[in-house]
């Protein structure tokens, strides 16, 4: 285990010992590589951010039903029952939200509590709102639809309307999102893997004649390839910490920006960092890129030289 540590921290310090030869030329592939992996690692950070506020948002189905405001109360609490009916075996959770609560709720949400206050009558009606549960297929939509019509029917009821279908177009569009930054961080990493790859085979010309003589002395393959290897990754890691950094340093700018907007939603949305295990997540994965390239350079390249 000695040995091998030895062997190890020896790679680690011939690494260093080039880098500190050409800082200029790792400098430069490090801004290089930053600027691929920026794009996806601020994707990330957006996802990440969105993701808690996407798991609140209910996807089934809700119809809100809004009674007629000449309508009484005990008429409007017994509408329930005749809602039931028309549900038939569909799996539903009736609310009922009276018009003092739904009033209530608009002042704290809306912030237009002066303006609701010069009404003087509460403008709102009482109210229902029907969750459903289990639709998820074209033909169970359709029937959420059928059920809306059959409401709007009824007597005592002013207006109909299915709330959520906007909350299935945010998961589709998160979706789609998804899939758009796995494809935009498979061509990056790949733009990764080709930078180091080329770096890695410049050093690996260059000391071609160290090369052949630490061979003549008997050296491993191993014992050679070690320090490129690490050279590799610590290209990646160096530029996956600028990318981050690049990152956070936007994310300012970005919710001074974002503070305007959320506020007209009556929202403190805010962009933040990721977590310290997602950072460590995105760095090994640089780290790792780095180390690919480097691993394939140096199999082509020093077979060449044996």
């Amino acid at each position: 285990m000695n040995v091998w540590l030895r062997h190890h921290r020896f790679a680690l310090g011939a690494a260093l010992s080039h880098v500190r030869k050409a800082p200029g030329s790792f400098l430069f592939n490090v801004l290089v590589v930053a600027i691929a992996l920026t794009l996806p690692f601020a994707g990330v950070t957006l996802l990440d951010n969105v993701r808690p506020m996407s798991e609140q948002l209910s996807v089934d189905p809700e119809i809100s039903v809004f009674v007629k405001l000449d309508t009484s109360r005990e008429q409007s609490q017994a509408l329930a029952v005749k809602m039931r009916q028309v549900l038939g075996d569909a799996r539903a959770k009736i609310i009922f939200v009276p018009r003092e609560k739904a009033l209530d709720t608009l002042k704290d949400k809306s912030g237009l509590t002066d303006v609701l206050a010069a009404l003087g009558e509460n403008p709102l009606p009482d109210s229902y709102v029907v969750k459903l549960e289990g639709v998820e297929s074209a033909a169970a939509a359709a029937h959420v639809d059928d059920i809306a019509q059959n409401l709007r029917t009824m007597p005592e009821v002013d207006t109909v309307q299915v709330d959520s279908a906007w909350v299935k177009r945010l998961a589709a569009l998160l979706n789609v999102l998804r899939l758009a930054l796995l494809l935009l961080a498979i061509t990056l990493g790949t733009v990764v893997i080709a930078v180091v790859f080329n770096t890695i085979r410049l050093q690996v010309l260059t000391q071609r004649e160290e090369i052949a003589v630490s061979k003549l002395l008997g050296a491993t393959d191993n014992f050679i390839h070690r320090p490129f290897y690490y050279t590799g990754a610590l290209l990646g890691l160096c530029a996956g910490a600028v990318a981050l950094g690049a990152v956070a340093l936007s994310l300012r700018p970005l919710n001074a920006a974002i503070a305007e907007f959320a506020r007209l939603y009556a929202s403190e949305f805010q962009l933040t960092a990721l977590p310290p295990l997602g950072i460590a997540a995105l760095l090994a994965i640089s780290a790792g890129l780095g180390l690919v390239g480097a691993m394939l350079s140096v199999q082509r390249h020093l077979a060449r030289l044996s």
